[in-house]
């Protein structure tokens, strides 16, 4: 019983704290009726996918389409923000284009890559457990909301303000964005070449980016966003900075909650015993890169 309060409270809390943040670094202080906020049509648009398909998802106990409606989900909201901008009017700055060009191209290829990955192996080994629970379960697709929510925000907040981006902010913004891109993409490459060879069958991956990360997709991940937000920061005013939180909720997202550790601990089951692995351990850093090696 008391673990079910919790997990109630829980998503009561990721729901309100996410929705008071919508209203702080929203366009309400323009003189925007609660209505017409772009910022709060986000966040229902975003929550509201998660809990239509988490439903069905619960009902046939999978795990299959849980990815996918989060690229989805980044699709219909980069639409609704695309659609706000030329209704309104609000070409402010023709670079306000750019980053939902750039979170479009990230959001399909790592969606698709995902599914399809799923759909390869035939299960997601994070759901074994908490698909079997309906709050569980739905916890996890909540966060979801929550990731898509947050790394958006810097995007969302600057198609509701009326501030122009700026130039070298976004020159910056953009390189630090192909970074991310690249490392994350060429990343998944390396991994999924490795794994489909029959000779690395139940071996861990340990070569190219690999072998200076032990997760140098999450890291590319982090960079991304981290130009994104970038770009969207000259135009931010007042609670609107608030939106600079989207890298340190990646970063936290990605190391404590549901990513770096969950694996760490399925890789210290599956090769905890094997020295190899540990040798890698010990000499690869967990998330930043080690860019000179000994």
């Amino acid at each position: 019983m008391k673990n079910i309060f919790i997990r109630i409270l829980f998503l009561i809390l990721v729901l309100s704290s996410s929705f008071v943040l919508a209203f702080l670094a929203g366009d309400t202080s323009n003189g925007i009726d609660l209505w017409n906020s772009i910022t709060l049509k986000s966040w229902f648009i975003i929550f509201g996918i998660q809990v239509v398909v988490f439903l069905p998802s619960f009902i046939f106990k999978t795990e299959h389409y849980f990815d996918l409606t989060g690229g989805l989900t980044f699709i219909s909201i980069l639409i609704f923000l695309g659609y706000s901008l030329i209704s309104n009017n609000n070409f402010s700055s023709f670079s306000k284009l750019i980053p939902l060009f750039l979170v479009g191209c990230w959001a399909v290829r790592l969606s698709s890559f995902l599914f399809l990955r799923i759909k390869r192996s035939g299960k997601d080994l994070r759901f074994d457990e908490i698909k079997k629970s309906f709050l569980r379960f739905m916890a996890a697709w909540i966060l979801q909301g929550l990731w898509v929510f947050m790394c958006m925000l810097p995007v969302i907040t600057m198609i509701s303000s009326n501030e122009s981006t700026n130039l070298k902010f976004t020159i910056i913004g953009i390189f630090l964005w192909v970074i991310g891109w690249l490392v994350e993409v060429i990343s998944d490459v390396q991994k999924t070449r490795f794994n489909s060879k029959s000779e690395n069958k139940g071996k861990f991956v340990n070569i190219g980016l690999w072998s200076v990360s032990r997760h140098p997709n999450y890291f590319g991940e982090l960079v991304l966003w981290l130009g994104i937000t970038l770009i969207a920061f000259p135009t931010f005013l007042g609670f609107q900075y608030l939106s600079c939180l989207t890298p340190i909720f990646v970063y936290l997202l990605l190391n404590k909650i549901s990513g770096v550790n969950l694996l760490e601990d399925i890789a210290d089951k599956r090769w905890g015993d094997n020295q190899n692995y540990q040798e890698y351990k010990k000499s690869t850093p967990i998330f930043f890169p080690k860019i000179f090696k000994k």
